[in-house]
Protein backbone atom coordinates (compact mmCIF):
# COMPACT_ATOMS: atom_id res chain seq x y z
CA UNK A 1 0.00 0.00 0.00
CA UNK A 2 2.99 2.59 0.65
CA UNK A 3 4.58 2.07 -2.99
CA UNK A 4 0.77 2.68 -4.16
CA UNK A 5 0.26 5.60 -2.54
CA UNK A 6 4.07 6.90 -2.90
CA UNK A 7 2.90 5.84 -7.05
CA UNK A 8 -0.80 7.90 -6.57
CA UNK A 9 1.60 10.95 -5.15
CA UNK A 10 3.73 11.37 -7.94
CA UNK A 11 0.75 11.25 -10.15
CA UNK A 12 -0.96 14.24 -8.86
CA UNK A 13 2.06 16.66 -9.43
CA UNK A 14 0.79 19.82 -11.49
CA UNK A 15 3.27 19.51 -14.43
CA UNK A 16 4.13 16.45 -16.68
CA UNK A 17 7.90 17.48 -16.22
CA UNK A 18 7.44 16.99 -12.58
CA UNK A 19 5.73 13.58 -12.96
CA UNK A 20 8.62 12.46 -15.54
CA UNK A 21 11.02 13.50 -13.25
CA UNK A 22 9.61 11.99 -10.10
CA UNK A 23 8.97 9.21 -11.82
CA UNK A 24 12.85 8.51 -13.23
CA UNK A 25 13.75 9.55 -9.25
CA UNK A 26 11.30 6.26 -8.41
CA UNK A 27 12.32 3.69 -10.96
CA UNK A 28 16.05 4.38 -10.60
CA UNK A 29 16.59 2.18 -7.45
CA UNK A 30 15.05 -0.49 -9.43
CA UNK A 31 16.47 -0.76 -12.06
CA UNK A 32 19.88 -0.38 -10.38
CA UNK A 33 18.71 -3.55 -8.04
CA UNK A 34 18.20 -5.18 -11.50
CA UNK A 35 21.66 -4.55 -13.29
CA UNK A 36 22.99 -5.60 -10.37
CA UNK A 37 21.76 -8.33 -10.06
CA UNK A 38 21.60 -9.26 -13.51
CA UNK A 39 25.70 -8.15 -12.85
CA UNK A 40 25.81 -11.14 -9.72
CA UNK A 41 24.18 -13.81 -11.74
CA UNK A 42 26.66 -13.44 -14.78
CA UNK A 43 29.55 -13.76 -12.84
CA UNK A 44 27.88 -16.46 -9.82
CA UNK A 45 26.79 -18.97 -13.09
CA UNK A 46 26.12 -21.40 -10.23
CA UNK A 47 25.63 -25.11 -11.53
CA UNK A 48 22.97 -26.47 -8.92
CA UNK A 49 20.64 -23.29 -11.78
CA UNK A 50 22.05 -25.57 -14.70
CA UNK A 51 20.57 -29.03 -12.91
CA UNK A 52 17.51 -27.25 -12.22
CA UNK A 53 17.10 -25.77 -15.84
CA UNK A 54 17.90 -29.55 -16.49
CA UNK A 55 15.74 -31.22 -14.29
CA UNK A 56 12.10 -28.93 -15.21
CA UNK A 57 13.28 -29.40 -19.03
CA UNK A 58 13.82 -33.33 -19.23
CA UNK A 59 12.52 -35.61 -22.22
CA UNK A 60 11.64 -37.92 -19.04
CA UNK A 61 9.41 -34.80 -16.88
CA UNK A 62 5.78 -35.72 -18.43
CA UNK A 63 6.16 -39.70 -17.72
CA UNK A 64 7.57 -38.40 -14.21
CA UNK A 65 5.60 -38.10 -11.08
CA UNK A 66 5.67 -34.37 -9.10
CA UNK A 67 6.96 -36.35 -6.00
CA UNK A 68 9.89 -37.86 -7.87
CA UNK A 69 10.03 -34.17 -9.80
CA UNK A 70 10.25 -32.48 -6.82
CA UNK A 71 12.78 -34.88 -4.91
CA UNK A 72 15.33 -34.82 -7.93
CA UNK A 73 14.84 -30.85 -8.05
CA UNK A 74 15.47 -30.70 -4.57
CA UNK A 75 18.83 -32.86 -4.86
CA UNK A 76 20.35 -30.72 -7.13
CA UNK A 77 20.80 -28.03 -4.44
CA UNK A 78 23.81 -28.10 -2.75
CA UNK A 79 24.42 -27.29 0.79
CA UNK A 80 25.32 -23.88 1.96
CA UNK A 81 29.52 -25.28 2.02
CA UNK A 82 29.26 -26.15 -1.93
CA UNK A 83 27.79 -22.80 -2.48
CA UNK A 84 30.37 -21.30 -1.29
CA UNK A 85 32.50 -23.09 -4.12
CA UNK A 86 30.13 -21.55 -7.08
CA UNK A 87 31.14 -18.13 -5.99
CA UNK A 88 32.91 -15.80 -8.50
CA UNK A 89 36.84 -16.36 -8.00
CA UNK A 90 37.12 -12.60 -8.15
CA UNK A 91 35.23 -13.24 -4.09
CA UNK A 92 37.04 -14.41 -1.65
CA UNK A 93 35.47 -16.43 0.87
CA UNK A 94 35.13 -15.42 4.64
CA UNK A 95 34.92 -17.40 7.96
CA UNK A 96 37.62 -20.63 7.54
CA UNK A 97 39.27 -19.72 4.56
CA UNK A 98 40.89 -16.54 5.96
CA UNK A 99 42.06 -18.31 8.70
CA UNK A 100 43.43 -20.68 7.17
CA UNK A 101 44.39 -19.56 3.54
CA UNK A 102 44.40 -21.95 0.90
CA UNK A 103 47.49 -23.45 -0.33
CA UNK A 104 47.90 -26.09 -3.74
CA UNK A 105 50.16 -29.14 -2.72
CA UNK A 106 53.63 -28.92 -4.31
CA UNK A 107 55.58 -31.85 -5.73
CA UNK A 108 56.49 -34.41 -3.41
CA UNK A 109 59.44 -35.48 -1.97
CA UNK A 110 60.39 -38.03 -4.41
CA UNK A 111 59.37 -35.34 -7.17
CA UNK A 112 61.56 -32.96 -5.68
CA UNK A 113 64.58 -35.23 -5.46
CA UNK A 114 64.02 -36.40 -9.23
CA UNK A 115 63.58 -32.53 -10.39
CA UNK A 116 67.15 -31.76 -8.45
CA UNK A 117 68.49 -35.07 -9.78
CA UNK A 118 67.09 -33.89 -13.80
CA UNK A 119 67.82 -30.02 -12.97
CA UNK A 120 70.52 -30.01 -15.66
CA UNK A 121 67.94 -30.64 -18.07
CA UNK A 122 65.88 -27.23 -17.23
CA UNK A 123 65.29 -25.34 -19.99
CA UNK A 124 62.63 -22.73 -18.30
CA UNK A 125 64.50 -19.76 -18.66
CA UNK A 126 66.85 -19.95 -21.81
CA UNK A 127 69.77 -16.86 -23.26
CA UNK A 128 66.45 -15.45 -25.36
CA UNK A 129 64.76 -14.30 -22.01
CA UNK A 130 68.27 -12.35 -21.22
CA UNK A 131 68.37 -11.21 -24.83
CA UNK A 132 65.04 -9.59 -24.19
CA UNK A 133 65.41 -8.25 -20.71
CA UNK A 134 68.85 -6.78 -22.10
CA UNK A 135 66.79 -4.42 -24.55
CA UNK A 136 64.26 -3.87 -22.30
CA UNK A 137 67.26 -2.55 -20.05
CA UNK A 138 68.46 -0.38 -23.29
CA UNK A 139 64.87 0.80 -24.05
CA UNK A 140 64.87 -0.96 -27.49
CA UNK A 141 62.79 -3.65 -27.19
CA UNK A 142 60.42 -1.70 -29.62
CA UNK A 143 57.18 -1.58 -27.73
CA UNK A 144 55.49 1.83 -27.14
CA UNK A 145 56.88 4.93 -25.16
CA UNK A 146 56.86 5.17 -21.33
CA UNK A 147 54.94 7.39 -19.38
CA UNK A 148 56.46 8.01 -16.07
CA UNK A 149 53.84 7.84 -13.08
CA UNK A 150 55.52 8.36 -9.85
CA UNK A 151 59.20 9.78 -8.26
CA UNK A 152 59.69 8.99 -4.65
CA UNK A 153 62.28 8.90 -2.26
CA UNK A 154 63.57 8.34 1.18
CA UNK A 155 66.89 9.34 2.99
CA UNK A 156 67.93 5.75 1.62
CA UNK A 157 66.04 4.79 -1.04
CA UNK A 158 64.52 6.39 -4.48
CA UNK A 159 61.92 5.19 -6.79
CA UNK A 160 60.63 6.66 -10.07
CA UNK A 161 58.05 4.25 -12.17
CA UNK A 162 56.68 4.14 -15.23
CA UNK A 163 53.90 2.63 -17.59
CA UNK A 164 52.83 1.79 -20.55
CA UNK A 165 49.82 0.28 -22.45
CA UNK A 166 50.49 -2.70 -25.31
CA UNK A 167 48.13 -3.08 -27.73
CA UNK A 168 47.69 -6.91 -26.65
CA UNK A 169 47.73 -7.82 -23.23
CA UNK A 170 48.46 -6.46 -19.87
CA UNK A 171 49.87 -2.86 -18.88
CA UNK A 172 53.96 -3.23 -18.29
CA UNK A 173 55.75 -1.30 -15.72
CA UNK A 174 59.22 -0.54 -15.40
CA UNK A 175 61.14 1.06 -12.35
CA UNK A 176 64.22 2.21 -10.79
CA UNK A 177 65.09 2.08 -7.40
CA UNK A 178 68.29 3.04 -5.68
CA UNK A 179 69.35 1.93 -2.86
CA UNK A 180 72.02 3.78 -0.43
CA UNK A 181 74.82 2.09 0.76
CA UNK A 182 73.99 -1.90 -0.78
CA UNK A 183 75.93 -4.00 -3.14
CA UNK A 184 74.54 -5.61 -5.91
CA UNK A 185 75.43 -8.97 -4.51
CA UNK A 186 73.33 -8.63 -1.46
CA UNK A 187 70.47 -7.26 -3.38
CA UNK A 188 70.44 -9.98 -6.01
CA UNK A 189 70.58 -12.29 -2.85
CA UNK A 190 68.06 -10.45 -1.26
CA UNK A 191 65.51 -10.80 -4.03
CA UNK A 192 66.11 -14.36 -4.30
CA UNK A 193 65.81 -15.52 -0.84
CA UNK A 194 62.23 -16.74 -0.67
CA UNK A 195 62.53 -17.80 3.23
CA UNK A 196 63.09 -14.20 3.82
CA UNK A 197 61.03 -12.38 2.10
CA UNK A 198 57.83 -14.09 3.63
CA UNK A 199 59.30 -11.86 6.87
CA UNK A 200 58.93 -8.39 5.39
CA UNK A 201 56.53 -9.17 2.33
CA UNK A 202 52.99 -9.67 3.69
CA UNK A 203 51.52 -10.40 0.43
CA UNK A 204 53.27 -13.41 -0.14
CA UNK A 205 52.08 -16.62 1.76
CA UNK A 206 53.46 -19.69 0.77
CA UNK A 207 56.54 -20.38 -0.93
CA UNK A 208 58.41 -23.93 -2.34
CA UNK A 209 61.48 -24.66 -4.59
CA UNK A 210 59.73 -27.32 -7.22
CA UNK A 211 62.84 -27.69 -9.69
CA UNK A 212 66.48 -26.65 -9.41
CA UNK A 213 69.55 -27.03 -11.77
CA UNK A 214 72.82 -26.61 -9.54
CA UNK A 215 74.83 -26.04 -12.84
CA UNK A 216 72.80 -23.10 -14.17
CA UNK A 217 71.13 -22.18 -10.61
CA UNK A 218 68.14 -22.14 -12.43
CA UNK A 219 65.03 -22.67 -10.32
CA UNK A 220 61.07 -23.53 -10.86
CA UNK A 221 59.18 -21.77 -7.41
CA UNK A 222 55.83 -21.95 -6.93
CA UNK A 223 54.44 -18.90 -4.88
CA UNK A 224 50.89 -18.13 -3.02
CA UNK A 225 50.15 -14.34 -3.19
CA UNK A 226 47.45 -12.68 -0.69
CA UNK A 227 45.28 -10.40 -2.56
CA UNK A 228 42.70 -8.14 -1.38
CA UNK A 229 39.13 -9.34 0.33
CA UNK A 230 37.53 -8.98 -2.91
CA UNK A 231 40.07 -11.02 -4.67
CA UNK A 232 41.00 -14.86 -4.21
CA UNK A 233 44.87 -15.29 -3.51
CA UNK A 234 47.16 -16.08 -6.29
CA UNK A 235 49.04 -18.85 -6.97
CA UNK A 236 52.54 -18.66 -9.48
CA UNK A 237 54.76 -21.26 -11.16
CA UNK A 238 57.84 -19.28 -11.94
CA UNK A 239 61.03 -19.85 -13.71
CA UNK A 240 63.85 -18.19 -12.46
CA UNK A 241 67.96 -17.36 -13.56
CA UNK A 242 70.70 -14.88 -13.07
CA UNK A 243 73.43 -14.34 -15.64
CA UNK A 244 76.63 -12.67 -14.55
CA UNK A 245 78.36 -9.63 -16.48
CA UNK A 246 81.20 -8.14 -14.15
CA UNK A 247 79.40 -6.59 -11.23
CA UNK A 248 75.96 -6.21 -13.24
CA UNK A 249 73.29 -9.06 -12.11
CA UNK A 250 70.83 -9.72 -14.67
CA UNK A 251 68.01 -11.46 -13.00
CA UNK A 252 64.73 -13.17 -15.03
CA UNK A 253 61.83 -14.83 -13.35
CA UNK A 254 58.45 -15.51 -15.59
CA UNK A 255 55.67 -17.55 -15.67
CA UNK A 256 56.22 -21.32 -16.37
CA UNK A 257 54.11 -24.62 -16.84
CA UNK A 258 54.31 -27.49 -14.50
CA UNK A 259 51.92 -30.23 -15.17
CA UNK A 260 53.29 -31.69 -11.61
CA UNK A 261 51.28 -28.94 -9.72
CA UNK A 262 47.58 -29.39 -10.29
CA UNK A 263 45.66 -26.37 -10.91
CA UNK A 264 42.66 -25.56 -8.42
CA UNK A 265 40.13 -23.08 -7.92
CA UNK A 266 41.53 -21.87 -4.90
CA UNK A 267 43.63 -19.95 -5.27
CA UNK A 268 43.86 -19.03 -8.94
CA UNK A 269 47.08 -19.61 -11.06
CA UNK A 270 48.36 -16.73 -12.71
CA UNK A 271 49.90 -17.93 -16.27
CA UNK A 272 51.22 -14.99 -17.90
CA UNK A 273 53.57 -13.49 -15.33
CA UNK A 274 56.83 -11.70 -16.08
CA UNK A 275 59.08 -9.81 -13.60
CA UNK A 276 62.77 -9.45 -14.41
CA UNK A 277 65.02 -6.88 -13.35
CA UNK A 278 68.68 -5.53 -13.60
CA UNK A 279 71.34 -5.06 -11.04
CA UNK A 280 74.08 -3.00 -10.94
CA UNK A 281 76.72 -0.87 -8.97
CA UNK A 282 75.97 2.99 -9.52
CA UNK A 283 77.41 6.50 -8.11
CA UNK A 284 75.84 7.28 -4.44
CA UNK A 285 73.67 10.40 -4.38
CA UNK A 286 76.28 11.29 -1.22
CA UNK A 287 79.58 10.78 -2.07
CA UNK A 288 79.54 9.67 -5.61
CA UNK A 289 81.29 6.72 -4.69
CA UNK A 290 80.25 3.51 -6.38
CA UNK A 291 78.09 3.00 -2.88
CA UNK A 292 74.43 2.60 -4.72
CA UNK A 293 72.97 0.01 -6.29
CA UNK A 294 70.13 0.40 -8.94
CA UNK A 295 68.00 -1.91 -9.77
CA UNK A 296 65.72 -1.59 -13.18
CA UNK A 297 62.26 -3.72 -12.77
CA UNK A 298 60.25 -4.37 -15.45
CA UNK A 299 57.04 -6.25 -14.68
CA UNK A 300 54.16 -7.31 -16.02
CA UNK A 301 51.27 -10.03 -15.19
CA UNK A 302 47.70 -11.14 -16.09
CA UNK A 303 46.08 -11.01 -12.39
CA UNK A 304 42.21 -12.31 -14.22
CA UNK A 305 41.21 -9.25 -13.02
CA UNK A 306 39.37 -6.09 -15.41
CA UNK A 307 42.75 -3.82 -16.57
CA UNK A 308 41.19 -0.38 -15.49
CA UNK A 309 40.47 -1.97 -11.97
CA UNK A 310 44.48 -3.51 -11.69
CA UNK A 311 45.88 -0.41 -13.32
CA UNK A 312 44.15 1.91 -10.23
CA UNK A 313 44.67 -0.96 -7.93
CA UNK A 314 48.58 -0.56 -8.94
CA UNK A 315 48.35 3.35 -9.00
CA UNK A 316 47.13 3.96 -5.89
CA UNK A 317 49.10 0.62 -3.40
CA UNK A 318 51.92 0.92 -5.49
CA UNK A 319 54.37 3.27 -2.75
CA UNK A 320 53.25 1.95 0.07
CA UNK A 321 54.12 -1.83 -1.07
CA UNK A 322 57.40 0.18 -2.75
CA UNK A 323 58.55 1.59 0.81
CA UNK A 324 58.42 -1.76 2.74
CA UNK A 325 61.63 -3.16 0.74
CA UNK A 326 63.85 -0.57 1.96
CA UNK A 327 63.28 -2.03 5.68
CA UNK A 328 63.13 -5.41 4.53
CA UNK A 329 66.65 -5.06 2.96
CA UNK A 330 68.04 -3.17 5.86
CA UNK A 331 66.75 -6.13 8.11
CA UNK A 332 68.32 -8.36 5.21
CA UNK A 333 71.55 -6.60 5.65
CA UNK A 334 71.25 -7.42 9.58
CA UNK A 335 70.18 -11.04 8.91
CA UNK A 336 73.68 -11.66 7.05
CA UNK A 337 76.18 -9.17 8.97
CA UNK A 338 75.35 -11.44 11.94
CA UNK A 339 76.71 -14.40 10.46
CA UNK A 340 73.46 -16.64 9.92
CA UNK A 341 73.76 -19.34 7.54
CA UNK A 342 72.61 -18.86 3.85
CA UNK A 343 69.16 -20.24 2.17
CA UNK A 344 69.03 -22.78 -0.19
CA UNK A 345 67.23 -19.90 -1.97
CA UNK A 346 69.79 -17.44 -1.37
CA UNK A 347 72.82 -20.08 -2.14
CA UNK A 348 71.17 -20.88 -5.61
CA UNK A 349 71.45 -16.96 -6.19
CA UNK A 350 75.12 -17.50 -6.00
CA UNK A 351 74.90 -19.78 -9.02
CA UNK A 352 75.22 -17.41 -11.98
CA UNK A 353 75.55 -17.65 -15.80
CA UNK A 354 78.90 -15.63 -16.62
CA UNK A 355 78.45 -13.73 -19.78
CA UNK A 356 81.17 -11.32 -21.54
CA UNK A 357 80.31 -7.59 -21.81
CA UNK A 358 81.54 -8.12 -25.73
CA UNK A 359 78.46 -10.61 -25.34
CA UNK A 360 76.44 -7.91 -24.24
CA UNK A 361 76.95 -5.25 -26.55
CA UNK A 362 76.52 -7.91 -29.07
CA UNK A 363 73.14 -8.25 -28.80
CA UNK A 364 72.65 -4.74 -28.62
CA UNK A 365 74.24 -4.19 -32.06
CA UNK A 366 71.76 -6.54 -32.84
CA UNK A 367 69.14 -4.83 -31.75
CA UNK A 368 70.75 -1.69 -33.48
CA UNK A 369 71.21 -3.62 -36.66
CA UNK A 370 67.23 -5.03 -36.86
CA UNK A 371 66.30 -0.92 -35.98
CA UNK A 372 68.03 0.35 -38.81
CA UNK A 373 66.60 -2.20 -41.10
CA UNK A 374 62.77 -1.41 -39.88
CA UNK A 375 63.47 2.10 -40.31
CA UNK A 376 64.99 1.92 -43.97
CA UNK A 377 61.82 -0.30 -44.77
CA UNK A 378 59.68 2.01 -43.80
CA UNK A 379 59.61 5.92 -45.25
CA UNK A 380 61.48 8.40 -43.21
CA UNK A 381 58.44 11.15 -43.91
CA UNK A 382 55.08 11.46 -45.45
CA UNK A 383 57.04 13.30 -48.21
CA UNK A 384 58.50 10.59 -49.94
CA UNK A 385 55.07 8.71 -50.06
CA UNK A 386 53.76 11.55 -52.12
CA UNK A 387 56.85 11.16 -54.73
CA UNK A 388 54.71 8.82 -57.00
CA UNK A 389 51.77 10.68 -56.98
CA UNK A 390 53.45 14.24 -57.77
CA UNK A 391 55.18 12.03 -60.73
CA UNK A 392 52.03 10.96 -62.16
CA UNK A 393 49.52 13.58 -61.75
CA UNK A 394 52.54 15.93 -62.97
CA UNK A 395 53.19 13.65 -66.40
CA UNK A 396 49.59 13.69 -67.18
CA UNK A 397 49.20 17.13 -67.24
CA UNK A 398 51.84 17.30 -69.44
CA UNK A 399 50.23 14.83 -71.62
CA UNK A 400 47.04 16.21 -71.48
CA UNK A 401 48.12 19.94 -72.66
CA UNK A 402 50.51 18.73 -75.36
CA UNK A 403 47.87 16.63 -77.06
CA UNK A 404 44.72 18.39 -78.05
CA UNK A 405 42.32 15.61 -78.71
CA UNK A 406 38.92 16.67 -76.78
CA UNK A 407 37.98 17.01 -73.05
CA UNK A 408 37.18 13.23 -73.48
CA UNK A 409 40.94 12.64 -73.69
CA UNK A 410 41.93 14.67 -71.07
CA UNK A 411 39.27 13.24 -68.80
CA UNK A 412 40.68 9.82 -69.58
CA UNK A 413 44.20 10.23 -69.24
CA UNK A 414 43.41 12.43 -66.08
CA UNK A 415 40.90 9.70 -64.62
CA UNK A 416 44.21 6.99 -65.45
CA UNK A 417 46.66 9.25 -63.58
CA UNK A 418 44.18 9.87 -60.26
CA UNK A 419 44.06 6.05 -60.53
CA UNK A 420 48.11 5.62 -60.21
CA UNK A 421 48.43 8.42 -58.13
CA UNK A 422 46.29 5.80 -55.73
CA UNK A 423 48.38 3.10 -56.00
CA UNK A 424 51.32 5.25 -55.42
CA UNK A 425 49.69 6.60 -51.94
CA UNK A 426 49.50 3.05 -51.05
CA UNK A 427 52.99 1.72 -51.68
Amino acid sequence: MALLSALLEILRRPTMLDVLSELMLFIAPLWLAIIVGLLVGWAWKPKWAKNLTNCSMSKDASAASPTALLSACFASFPSLNALKFQLPNCVSCIGDDKESPSVPPTATESDSSSSQLDGEKLEKVTGEDLEHLCRLVEEKDGGPAWIQMMDRSTPTMSYQAWRRDPETGPPQYRSRTLFEDATPELVRDFFWDDEFRLKWDDMLIHSATLEECPTTGTMMVQWVRKFPFFCSDREYIIGRRIWESGRSYYCVTKGVPCTSVPRHNKPRRVDLYYSSWCIRAVESKKDGQLTACEVLLFHHEDMGIPREIAKLGVRQGMWGAVKKIDPGLRAYQRHRASGAPLSQCAFMAQINTNVSADYLRSLENNNRDLTEVENRDSPRNPEERNIPKLLVVGGALLLACSIDRGLVTKAVIFGVARRFARIGRRM
